[in-house]
């Protein structure tokens, strides 16, 4: 059987291909460490799940609007008047089936037959394949290391056509960690007003900001650039909610509305106990984003003091989100390999450690490592890196 050709050219997951690998190892016995997923290792707080079970007990397991519950659009938009300022009716919001789902399915309303997205590199590996999905074309922009992995102003000027139809902003980042200020997401915002290009502003990791730093979303620095933005977010990252699935979009009524029609066809809602859950994380106790949050600080000063000790690596400290994406290409010098791939590999078959290559974000000098698992854990993953790089140098 002959498959569709939009598939054929999809590129597989390098998150979950890593995350495959490693589990196979694990099932045959060995002690493997995984470090490329990337969700919290804390378990859903207690009231979201007691919030859910309630629902559950009170018949709340029926459909629900295709959009999702009028209760929870309320929530998300009370959410983002108090994080962000920001004023939206619960016309101009579509619940997802995860945040993923939200930008598949905007891309999917959005995009014809070889219209373009600029996509900045190092990118969320989804970006470029949820494009191409939807008959579009990735535009690859190269966020430079020197520059903190952020893209300027100039580069999307020179990066845009009369095809451009959107570009994509991840800020807290992944795989960088890096967060673009105030005064950047402005100057980047101009340009797509300038050229009326929509913004599409991935903002999963909005509450997982370290050292004072703040998350701006670029859809509050002025109403020009407001109404060109889609702001996706959900609970999977902030609320240690991933396999919930569970995430929204908010922007232009008429794309939601689209968006909306598309999911009465495909999906028929999210999950509606889910919703619930969501309810909750919403309009219950912040307390413990707080907490979790300050646990992944905590370890990403830890982690990054002794990484960075470690032979050929060069790394930006994140400023957000949960992931380590050193440059490595020293290292790999050093031990004689191939590639990143490949040294990736070798480290996972003689040290049994899991991370994720750079290639497939955009970035082959870099690996990212996820530090949403606990200090102890890894320690022990750096010890065992440390060793691999004494073994291998020749």
């Amino acid at each position: 059987m002959n498959l569709a050709k939009r598939v054929k050219a999809l590129t597989p997951s390098s998150t979950l291909a890593i995350t495959a690998k490693a589990n196979a190892l694990k099932a045959e016995g060995h002690d493997v460490i995984a470090l490329g997923a990337g969700e919290p290792d804390f378990n859903t707080p207690i009231h979201i799940i007691e919030h859910a079970e309630k629902a559950m007990r009170e018949g709340g397991t029926k459909y629900t609007p295709a959009g999702g519950l009028l209760q929870l659009k309320n929530s998300i938009v009370r959410k983002l008047q108090q994080d962000q300022q920001l004023e939206y009716d619960p016309s101009e919001v579509i619940v997802t089936t995860g945040a993923k789902h939200a930008l598949y399915s905007l891309f999917q309303v959005l995009l014809d037959e070889g219209d373009e997205v600029i996509v900045p590199t190092p990118y969320w590996v989804s970006y470029p394949e949820q494009v191409k999905l939807a008959g579009g074309k990735p535009v690859l922009v190269e966020g430079k290391e020197e520059n903190g992995f952020k893209i300027t102003p100039d580069q999307l000027e020179k990066s845009i056509s009369e095809n451009t139809k959107a570009m994509i902003i991840n800020s807290p980042s992944n795989p960088t960690g890096a967060i673009y200020s105030e005064e950047e997401l402005e100057a980047l915002g101009k340009v797509c007003v300038e050229h009326d290009i929509l913004i599409v502003s991935d903002e999963i990791y909005e509450k997982l900001t370290y050292f004072g730093e703040k998350h701006t979303s670029i859809a509050q620095l002025s109403e020009e650039i407001k109404k060109r933005t889609m702001i996706i977010n959900g609970v999977s990252k902030s609320h240690s909610m991933t396999g919930w699935r569970i995430g929204y979009a908010v922007g232009d009524r008429d794309i939601i509305q689209a968006m909306t029609n598309l999911a009465s066809h495909s999906t028929s809602n999210p999950t509606s106990i889910a919703q619930y859950g969501a309810i909750a994380a919403y309009d219950g106790p912040q307390e413990p984003l707080q907490e979790m949050k300050e646990a992944f600080e905590g370890r990403l000063n830890k982690v990054y003091d002794e990484l960075v000790q470690i032979p050929g690596f060069k790394c930006e400290k994140p400023k957000g989100a949960f992931y380590l994406f050193p440059n490595v290409t020293e290292a790999v010098r050093l031990t004689r390999f191939e590639s990143v791939d490949k040294w990736v590999e070798a480290i996972l078959e003689y040290e049994k450690v899991a991370l994720v290559p750079g290639s497939g974000f955009g970035s082959p000098d870099n690996v990212r490592l996820s530090y949403a698992t606990s200090l102890e854990v890894l320690e022990e993953a750096l010890d065992r890196i440390r060793s691999f790089m004494e073994k291998h140098q020749k």
